[in-house]
């Protein structure tokens, strides 16, 4: 099977695994958590499969920072999203690349241009998720004003996001001719300002990096509630939602209501046995608190399957998968979740485009600036 039939899928990494006490179990790798060969394996392990693309999470602050005794027991290291993803990229071939950016404190001129490096060097297979940030300490960081409403916050983000597409666009394709007989290496024609003017952005152009690989990297968004929902619907191509059953990932969509790819969050322990996944579970639990904002799953590897093809069923594109433990849970979707798909006639059993955009099917958009 070459084609893909079944939900998309794509795995979200962060430190040890979702759970806050994953560091603790026994094949956990805190010491290694900032290598690079750490993250390279988990990715490569998730290409092996063919899954669509991994996510990477950034912060600017640490988590709980009013109660610094609660942070002990926390693996809270972390590296940066964006340069980690860049490091990786020429170690792997065909999965997608989403690193995560906090828009809210960084420019989007600068964003711009690593998102472009990262394509290249990855030969198109970038994106990015764009990510807002209320919280004081953050600002704290900056100094530069204090938080905003939280709907300025997801206009802000828009906004910054069409700055990011104009400047991807700002070069058009062949704008580097390198003729060396008349000493143009830049046919300036072929260059663009974009005059972007707007409430919190003034950004002239162009970029100093040509356009990417794919014209425009993929652009994701997560979104619990309407003011994100408005954001991906304007500038997303892919958002991640967190429905808690079908009937509500259906209304997700319907409240959407936008040519966007709509994956949905789940946060997976998975075992042979569904009692052998609830021990497991109820052992990290014990040592350490979880809360999840997305539906958790607690089960075997097949049962895990019957879900994502039911709520494919209600429209969703695909899913992102949150390991609960790394490497265990990201294991068992590669070695066993992926095979019981592949089983039902509903995963690929290899890539069939060499670019994100053409992985998720969305084609390679004509240049906004072009004649």
């Amino acid at each position: 099977m070459t084609g893909l039939t079944g939900p998309r899928l794509a795995v979200a990494l962060e430190g040890a695994g979702w759970h806050p006490a994953a560091w603790r179990e026994p094949d956990a790798r805190p010491a290694d958590l900032l290598t690079a060969g750490y993250w390279t394996g988990l990715v490569q392990e998730a290409e092996a499969a063919h899954l669509d693309f991994v996510t990477f999470e950034d912060f600017l602050s640490l988590r709980d920072p009013a109660e610094p005794e609660a942070r002990a027991d926390r693996a809270q290291t972390r590296l940066d999203a964006v340069l980690l993803a860049s490091r990786i990229a020429p170690l792997t071939s065909n999965i997608g690349l989403i690193p995560t950016a906090v828009v809210t404190h960084t420019e989007p001129f600068h964003l711009s241009k690593a998102i472009a490096t990262l394509d290249y060097v990855s030969t198109g297979r970038a994106g990015v998720r764009v990510q807002v940030s209320g919280r004081p300490e953050e600002f704290q960081h900056f100094g530069r004003r204090t938080p905003p409403e939280v709907a300025d916050l997801f206009e802000e983000a828009a906004d910054y996001v069409e700055v990011l597409r104009r400047l991807w666009d700002s070069w058009e394709d062949g704008a580097e001719i390198r003729d060396v007989a008349t000493g143009r290496f830049i046919d300036r024609d072929k260059l663009h300002y974009i005059d972007f003017e707007g409430r919190w952005f003034s950004v002239k152009g162009p970029s100093i990096t040509p356009r990417p690989p794919q014209g425009q990297p993929i652009v994701a968004a997560l979104a619990h509630g309407p003011d994100a929902y408005r954001l991906a619907a304007r500038q997303a191509d892919v958002v991640y939602v967190t429905p808690n059953d079908r009937a509500h990932a259906a209304s997700i969509i319907d409240e959407i209501s936008a040519p966007v790819q709509v994956f949905a969050d789940l946060v997976v322990f998975l075992d042979e046995t569904s009692q052998a996944a609830a021990d497991r579970k109820a052992r990290l639990d014990d040592r350490a608190e979880f809360a999840s904002d997305a539906h958790v799953f607690t089960g075997t590897p097949a049962q895990l399957a019957d879900l994502l093809l039911d709520w494919h069923a209600a429209g969703l594109t695909g899913f992102r998968l949150r390991p609960g433990a790394l490497p265990h849970d990201l294991a068992a979707i590669t070695r066993a979740l992926v095979p019981e798909l592949r089983d039902r006639g509903a995963f690929r059993s290899e890539y069939e485009a060499s670019t994100l955009r053409g992985l998720l099917g969305l084609p390679r958009p004509a240049n906004r600036y072009a004649a």
